[in-house]
């Protein structure tokens, strides 16, 4: 009996130990970078939905997890074409033809508990780079329909328009606010073994 619960816990704690991290790629067509604003008395929203890049996750330790990503600032989409294209070139805000792209690099990764945790990471957006925080939550892992397998994640924060010198910002009483809620969803595909 007393070997049957060596054997039970040595092979739990080698599995915790070794559990190799795994490298999922995110699905350009099943994520998104939503996000929303004041406009005059309500809110109007989009999505960016041209997201790449790699997270890695360590499920037994998230601290030993990891992300970078990248966002298409000329696929953002609001639902209608003369607003986008008016965010995408005008200088007060996206400037897409100078500022193309949306980076992030996570710095650490902390468990919080269960399935949720908080990434900090470098955010570079509209030329500037600054630090944020963004609380997470793991929605599950699975077996696609194709034979591969899948991971859903998704997470939360709000920007401030002016820390990343958006020239609307500059008047906090104009019809656009200066608080940019995102909710990013993203599904990733798992990296085959080589």
């Amino acid at each position: 009996m007393k070997k049957l619960i060596m054997t039970a816990l040595l092979a739990a704690f080698s599995g915790s130990v070794w559990a190799e991290p795994e490298t999922y790629n995110i699905d350009n067509s099943h994520s998104f970078a939503n996000f929303s604003i004041r406009h005059v008395v309500s809110k109007a929203s989009g999505t960016f939905p041209d997201v790449t890049g790699r997270i890695v996750i360590d499920r037994a330790d998230l601290s030993r997890s990891s992300v970078d990503a990248k966002i298409n600032v000329l696929s953002v989409n609001t639902s209608l074409p003369k607003r986008d294209e008016h965010l995408r070139e005008k200088p007060e805000y996206l400037e897409a033809g100078k500022f193309g792209q949306m980076t992030f690099v996570s710095s650490k990764v902390e468990a919080r508990g269960g399935d949720e945790g908080v990434i900090t990471g470098k955010l570079t957006l509209h030329g500037v780079t600054r630090e944020i925080v963004l609380p997470f939550k793991v929605l599950g892992f699975g077996n696609d329909p194709w034979g591969g397998q899948r991971a859903g994640f998704e997470a939360h924060t709000t920007l401030k328009a002016a820390d990343y010198g958006f020239g609307w910002a500059a008047n906090p009483n104009g019809p656009v606010g200066t608080d940019i809620e995102v909710t990013l969803l993203i599904e990733g595909i798992k990296e085959k073994a080589k």
